[in-house]
């Protein structure tokens, strides 16, 4: 019997049109951030935007990481759970410890082009099926009087499965060999 444990990845885009809490305080500390990290290179002022500052200054790539500093504290608030994705019943239930941070764009003179990515990445799932279009995951270690607790989810838009591995199972073969 084979077990198949997948990971997801969810792109949770943040912009200026951001409405919930949470998003507004990732998207202004992130600005805020990208403000003060953006000056070491443009120093002499010459560029206005994330993408002509990365163009002519390859170092400015750390940008990324430097700016990620100011949203990991968000992050925590989550509880290790990633948000917004919720199985059939309307709740949260996917795991996440590994997640990455992206400016795909921002201005310097226009705080209402600053756009910012989290990618989330699921800790392992075990993929048991697939029932017309929902996902039939458990999450390991899950269990409830010896059963296998599982959680059914549609895969949203922004969502792919970020990697799988199959492994096989032993069977209980309780047949005599001669």
């Amino acid at each position: 019997m084979q077990q198949t444990t997948i990971r997801l990845c969810y792109r949770k885009i943040i912009d200026a049109s951001a409405s919930r809490p949470w998003d507004k305080m990732v998207f202004d500390d992130s600005y805020t951030e990208f403000l003060l990290q953006s000056q070491l290179y443009n120093q002499e002022k010459k560029y206005n935007t994330f993408s002509e500052i990365l163009s002519q200054v390859p170092a400015a790539e750390k940008l990324h990481f430097q700016v990620s500093a100011a949203v990991v504290g968000y992050l925590q608030q989550l509880g290790s759970k990633i948000p917004d994705l919720t199985n059939n019943l309307g709740r949260l239930f996917l795991p996440f410890s590994n997640f990455r941070f992206e400016i795909i764009n921002s201005s310097i003179k226009d705080k209402s082009r600053h756009q910012v990515a989290v990618n989330f990445f699921s800790d392992p799932l075990v993929w048991h099926s697939t029932i017309s279009n929902q996902l039939l995951l458990s999450v390991p270690g899950n269990t409830e009087n010896d059963e296998i607790l599982t959680e059914l989810f549609t895969l949203p838009s922004f969502v792919s499965i970020y990697s799988l591995k199959t492994a096989q199972q032993p069977v209980n073969d309780t047949t005599i060999q001669k």
